[in-house]
């Protein structure tokens, strides 16, 4: 996503993180195979470290994005009604993807992690023309 909003001249107007919603992996940096899958397409993953949810991202941040129903359900309980509303399946931006999950390719092989760079990608695209639809400015999406 910071390659991407990199390339379509949005760097400064579009904060983007990353966060678990469990602490199995704190500290750590992506899958191997993540990293290796992600430079191949020119994605550099390597200063990447995991961090946890924190219920104060509901506020630093305009969407919260998940990537599937199970975290997706995780993160709305801890938000209050008022940010409920950012919360959204991240595929929802990928055209005829709505509702979809991302699958977890981590027992998966290479054409696993291959398809969940596709998907992303997809998702992005999506996002990147809804952000470019709205006046960042104002701080909306």
């Amino acid at each position: 996503m910071l390659k991407r909003i990199a390339d379509a001249g949005l760097e400064g107007q579009v904060v983007v993180d990353s966060a678990g919603t469990h602490d199995y992996h704190v500290g750590e940096a992506p899958d191997p195979r993540t990293l290796y899958h992600a430079a191949r397409r020119g994605y550099d993953l390597s200063t990447l470290r995991a961090r946890q949810f924190q219920v104060l991202d509901y506020d630093r941040f305009d969407l919260v994005l998940a990537m599937d129903r199970g975290h997706h359900g995780r993160l709305l309980e801890g938000a209050r009604q008022h940010q409920a509303g950012k919360l959204q399946l991240f595929l929802d931006y990928a055209p005829g993807l709505q509702g979809h999950e991302v699958p977890d390719p981590y027992y998966g092989g290479s054409a696993d992690f291959e398809r969940v760079l596709d998907l992303v990608e997809s998702a992005v695209s999506g996002l990147l023309l809804r952000l470019r639809a709205v006046d960042l400015s104002n701080g909306g999406v």
